[in-house]
This record gives structure tokens, sequence and C-alpha cells, in this order.
């Protein structure tokens, strides 16, 4: 029988909610944090491109479980859209495909603004991480290939103008899964026909983390403990700045238990609920155990059945 290899790294589980940086990638943003943190396993809770800010919320552990739950949460960001140009990456990386002298009215946005509300059809930039072929976009199009991305549905729930002039326009918009803001600016430019590109992105949501969530990195950095020769290194500091597992299950109703069916749980059997206030039934709920976040599941009949069991 071949010896089970041995995990490297801490079993250290909770949420970073990085406000990250210009100029850094959402993979390297994740490795920074696996690195100074010592852990085992690390991810992150939806792509944010490497000219874009604020909020990436990065798992550690246990949490990486819970990843799906912030991934398909709503997202918001703020965003400036420089008018009078399209570029080829729809941001202030690409050069200049089109240009134009004409400049739009505040009222001029405002008017289109519905038109982007809603269910709509959008095209991914050029440069994106969409998959071709099992390629991603953006690396066929650094190759000089021009490669045709499919519409696809997007739902954007509310955007609004925050400032306005003639050359550029910073916007608010919360939306869904899947959006592109570097998009909204290419076909608003075109409808405008004044043409438009990103020039600054930040995020400001992903449910349930915003930005009073946030963490620097230069504050993890700060906080990283120094090795020392024969001692155990102690990383009170950085755990502190951690959120707990469960945070990330804000939208989901909660069970607390008690521990005798805390026990039941973590064996995999249904724990039944009582009490007057005790749910009913619930397609997806969970449980928690003194505060901390033990299973997801379902409720019926009476019982919380688990599918996932956290390792607490």
């Amino acid at each position: 029988m071949a010896r089970q290899r041995k995990k490297k790294g801490r079993p250290v589980s909770g949420w970073i909610i990085l406000d990250k940086p210009l100029e850094m990638g959402s993979t390297e943003a994740v490795g920074k944090i696996k690195w100074l943190f010592g852990a085992q396993k690390a991810g992150h809770g939806g792509t944010l491109d490497p000219l874009a800010t604020g909020v990436l919320p990065i798992a550690l552990g246990e949490a990486t479980k819970t990843m799906p739950y912030v991934t398909e949460g709503t997202k918001a960001y703020r965003f400036k859209v420089a008018w009078g140009a399209q570029t080829s990456t729809d941001d202030l990386e690409g050069e200049p495909v089109k240009t134009s002298d004409k400049r739009p009215e505040r009222a001029d946005v405002e008017a289109i603004l519905d038109n982007y509300v809603g269910v709509i059809s959008q095209i991914p930039p050029q440069f994106s991480a969409i998959k071709i072929d099992g390629a991603r976009a953006y690396d066929l199009a650094r190759g000089g290939e021009k490669v045709e991305i499919k519409a696809r549905e997007v739902e954007i729930d509310e955007i609004k103008i925050i400032t306005h002039t003639p050359d550029e326009t910073v916007f608010e918009v919360e939306c869904g899964k899947g959006t592109y803001v570097r998009s909204l600016a290419r076909d608003m430019g075109e409808e405008l026909g004044c043409y438009g590109h990103v020039t600054e992105l930040r995020r400001t949501l992903v449910e349930p983390f915003d930005e009073a969530d946030l963490v620097l990195l230069t504050d993890l950095e700060a906080a990283k403990p120094e090795a020392a020769d024969g001692e155990p290194i102690d990383y009170d500091a950085l755990d502190a700045m951690l959120l707990d597992t469960g945070e990330a299950m804000a939208d989901l109703p909660r069970v607390d238990l008690s521990d005798d069916q805390a026990q039941r749980i973590r064996m995999g059997n249904p724990a039944l609920l009582i009490g007057k206030d005790a749910p009913i039934a619930e397609d997806e709920a969970c449980a928690f155990i003194k505060g901390k976040l033990l299973a997801i599941g379902e409720i019926g009949k009476g019982t919380f059945q688990p599918k996932r069991v956290f390792n607490l």
C-alpha cells in the first residue's frame, strides 16, 4: 500500500478579503497569500483583471469549499471611461483601434443607461479569460490572432453615473457573475458614437464581502512572522486578519446546532431540528456549532441533511 503523501503547509482556514493592488494578477495574489500564511490550500472567489483594484476574496483551507457561493454572488464596480477612443483591450493596456472627436453630454450618457440594465447580451473582450477551443482568448489575442467570441447573457441590476465631464465619465455598476465592465465601456461608446475604454476599475463588492472587509497586502506583509532557528513560527498576527469560513454563507438560512446534533452531522447523518423556530424546509442551508460553520445541506421533514461537512 502506497504511503499517503504529507500535505505541505498549515491547515489554516478562513477568508482574506484582499484589496488587490494594481498590476497584480488574481493567481499571483492567491500565491502570495498562500505563501504568507504558509497555507496548504488557497483559491480566489472571482478573477480580477491586473489593471483593476479592490475586493478579491481569497479562501484558505476549508474556506475553499465555500468558494462557489462567493463566485456566484452579486458584484459591484466603480469604473472610469475615457471617451474618444476604443482600444484593442477595451482598457488602457491596448492600442487605439477606433477614434472620434465627438464627446457626449451627461444627458446623452444617461439616456442610454436603461439599455444596459436587466438581462443583456454582451460579447466579452478579445483580451479576456474566455476559453476558445481550450485556449484562453487573451493568449490567442497576444499571439496576434483575432478570435470570434460568442455573445452571452449577463445580468445587470443597476448602473449609474457618479461624475461626468465631456472627456470621461465615472460609473458604478451592480451586476451578476460573468459581466465584463470593459465590454460595457466599449458598447456604450459604440452606441454614443464617440467610442470609449476603461481607464480605472475598482471592485467594491463580491457578496457577501465589501470594502469594509478589505485588508491591504502591505499590512499582511508587515505581519508575516520571521523564522527563527529551532523556533516554531508564530502566525497569530496574520491569522487575526482572517474572516471565519462561515462568513461566506451569510445569504443562506442558518441553523445553530447542539453538541449532539453536531456529532450526528459529523458522522454524515441527518439531525432532527426541534423547537418552534426550527425551519421546516430549505433546499439549501448551513449548520453552525458554537459560531463555526460545520456543514452545508438541506432541510426537510424537520431534519438537517448534510451534503458537505467541514473539518473544524
